[in-house]
């Protein structure tokens, strides 16, 4: 009994080793399979194509006209014909002046005038009698002469009391403000009663059918207008509000700068929008649109880059499919994309997708995905 028990047992403990060993055999062997299969990544080549891109800009949005209407004469506010916010024609009463005193001022300004004109009658009598007496040689030359210089005094001060006539009506006039262009009133800011002075403040008026967005472009966005030649025409823009809605009516580009901004290196615009709706007010500010086009460029996915140190790389696969480190220089950096200045070339392919789970020396299974396939799935986001 004794011995079939120790029998029974060394079978067992050899059926275990065996089990053992084929287990570890088996798990090696597993080991080696996985560690030889490549993992399939997606690959692409650098496509060369036409392409336009769309840079926004901060703008200051400016009436057509915006002016302050200031007091020209001394008095007090007797009425105002207009409220805040109203739209008003040109020409249309807006303020009304204490205008007692310069009335008074032009009365006597005309008592005056007629006075000069009598003053200047009588000495032309005067002078047309000194001439006979002359003619007959009762008075001399001189006599003649000073009869002229007396007359030619008082058509001087005729022409002085003119003056001071039209002054005094000029004066007068100030007392009513008027529109001097068809808009909207803004702030009043004194009251009828209010004493004011010469100079003083009374209101804005903006005309708004039309407004100014200025804004700064940078020097290279400005030299790749100016090579599309589009610096010197009316080159259309979008005008996004600050509610981040487009501004229904498109503008166009009127003017450019003549220097650039040494400080920040911008150069300014103007661009040109209707407002027909009075939505745009002056002071606004919004985002301006302005598409560009670049020829030729060549194209490759920002997704299949990386920095190290301030530096750009791809990863490259070669013919063995073996992972490459490759350094680029872009030139620009667009939605989704890169425009490439060197370091590729159309028929280099780069890895698109996994960046993070290689390292340059691996071997990958690729599989092809052509850019414009990208370029179409990354304008669906």
């Amino acid at each position: 009994m004794q011995q079939l028990n120790l029998r029974w047992r060394s079978c067992a403990f050899a059926a275990v080793s065996c089990l053992s060993i084929s287990l570890f055999l088996f798990a090696c062997s597993s080991g080696r399979e996985g560690y030889s299969e490549k993992e399939t990544f997606l690959v692409t080549n650098p496509i060369v194509s036409d392409t336009t891109y769309t840079s926004e800009y901060v703008a200051d949005i400016h009436s057509l006209q915006n002016v302050e209407l200031r007091a020209r004469v001394k008095g007090y506010i007797e009425k105002i014909h207009v409220d805040e916010g109203q739209s008003v024609n040109a020409g249309q009463l807006l303020f009304t002046i204490s205008s007692q005193e310069y009335k008074q001022e032009v009365i006597k300004a005309k008592a005056m005038l007629t006075s000069a004109i009598a003053d200047a009658k009588v000495a032309e009598v005067d002078l047309n009698n000194v001439k006979i007496l002359v003619n007959k040689n009762v008075v001399s030359n001189s006599e003649l002469e000073m009869a002229q210089a007396k007359m030619d005094a008082f058509q001087a001060k005729i022409e002085e009391a003119k003056a001071h006539e039209a002054n005094a009506i000029l004066q007068l006039s100030f007392t009513e403000v008027r529109a001097p262009f068809s808009g909207v009133i803004n702030r009043i800011i004194n009251k009828a009663g209010s004493l004011i002075d010469e100079g003083t403040l009374l209101t804005t008026l903006s005309d708004n059918h039309e407004v100014f967005a200025y804004f700064n472009v940078s020097e290279t966005d400005y030299l790749n207008l100016v090579e599309q030649g589009k610096e010197d025409k009316k080159y259309g823009v979008e005008l996004i509000m600050a509610n981040h809605r487009p501004h229904p009516h498109k503008g166009v580009i009127e003017t450019v700068e003549g220097e650039v901004d040494k400080s920040t290196g911008n150069i300014a615009f103007r661009a040109r929008f209707k407002n027909p709706e009075f939505v745009l007010k002056n002071g606004a500010t919004g985002t301006i649109k302005l598409d560009h086009e670049i020829e030729k460029a060549m194209l490759i996915p920002q997704k299949s880059t990386f920095e190290i140190q301030d530096n750009l790389y791809v990863y490259v696969i070669d013919d063995k499919n073996m992972v490459q480190l490759r350094s680029i220089k872009p030139t620009l950096r667009i939605p989704h994309l890169y425009v490439v200045e060197t370091g590729l070339t159309t028929k280099d392919r780069i890895l698109y997708e996994g960046i993070q789970r290689v390292k340059e020396g691996d071997l990958i299974e690729p599989e092809a995905l052509s850019m414009k396939d990208i370029i179409a799935q990354l304008a669906l986001l």
